[in-house]
């Protein structure tokens, strides 16, 4: 019985070192990204500590004295800032606006080009509406200025010339989050079309021509082929974007915003910076950026969850 488990063994990992032999090269190329992680994601998690911690230039974050209350003392600081709760209900009211009209925008322009019977046409399309995504949002809040502002603007221009009363749209709370929301879906729409586009490619074509010879037209096709033949990739894109509820892009934000729309335009990522950066309250703005990685996480875990439960494969 041991001479035939030691056998066994033997011939498992003889197999083992045959297969590291043949594959060595993967595994090495593999190392570079590994090292990476460790040196640029891991190690520096250890300064998570700071938001526990009484924040000294002079002192290694393992020589700092704990914060008050057990370490919590910024953690509490932070929850009875009102900046803070603003720009709390700032991100998540943005980033569930992004979402409910932003999500499926690409979504729909995929099902759109997946259409098209001309291929040149539609490669054309497609270009154009990915190239805002390499624009940063520096150019893009220039542009929104040059189109947008309320005396000089060319919309507000023509708007003026028709009779039309000009439009706030980067100077009142309401008018700015909707400019903000939709300036958003027009630089990511393009590029994350790519990726539906990538997953209507995998669909059978039979699976079309079946569904011809049956009567069906563009429409049900679209709806009882194309949309159930990508489900698997909205959900996954659907748990990441769950999972980014509470973060927040900084330039975004920041470029677009003035001090008229404060109220509005103040998210976490921005209180970081003029709390952290501008005010050097490290251990304020270290609390407050784990607060928001610890609730994403949670966001993933239960979204991912929910959709394993539906019958999805989530993203693990």
């Amino acid at each position: 019985m041991n001479t035939t488990l030691s056998k066994g063994l033997t011939v498992k990992r003889q197999k083992n070192i045959g297969y590291l032999k043949r594959y060595w090269t993967l595994y090495l190329l593999l190392f570079i990204p590994i090292v990476y992680f460790i040196v640029f994601r891991y190690i520096p998690m250890t300064y998570i500590q700071i938001g526990f911690k009484k924040y000294s230039i002079v002192k290694s974050v393992w020589d700092m004295p704990l914060a008050a209350n057990n370490g919590f003392e910024y953690f509490i600081k932070a929850f009875a800032n009102r900046d803070f709760l603003y720009a709390l209900r700032n991100t998540v009211l943005l980033n569930l606006l992004d979402m409910v009209v932003g999500f499926p925008a690409p979504v729909i322009l995929a099902l759109l080009l997946n259409e098209l019977a001309f291929k040149r046409f539609k490669k054309l399309t497609q270009t154009v509406a990915y190239m805002p995504h390499f624009l940063s949002w520096i150019i893009i809040s220039g542009l929104a200025l040059q189109l947008f502002a309320p005396s000089t603007g060319l919309v507000n221009t023509v708007l003026n010339h028709m009779g039309i009363a000009s439009i706030p749209f980067l100077n009142e709370p309401t008018h700015w989050v909707i400019t903000y929301v939709l300036l958003g879906v027009w630089q990511s729409i393009g590029w994350n079309t790519i990726i539906y586009l990538a997953a209507i490619t995998a669909i059978d074509p039979e699976q079309y021509e079946a569904a011809s010879i049956d009567g069906a037209g563009r429409l049900k096709k679209m709806w009882h082929i194309t949309l159930p033949g990508i489900r698997s990739t909205i959900v996954i894109l659907l748990i990441l974007r769950l999972g980014s509820i509470l973060g927040s892009e900084f330039d975004r934000p920041y470029a677009l915003g003035n001090a008229l729309v404060r109220s509005v335009s103040n998210v976490i990522s921005v209180f970081v910076y003029n709390n952290g950066v501008k005010g050097l309250q490290f251990s304020l703005t270290a609390a407050v950026g784990l607060f928001q990685s610890v609730i994403c996480v949670i966001f993933v875990l239960v979204a991912n969850a929910i959709a394993k439960k539906f019958g999805e494969r989530g993203i693990w």
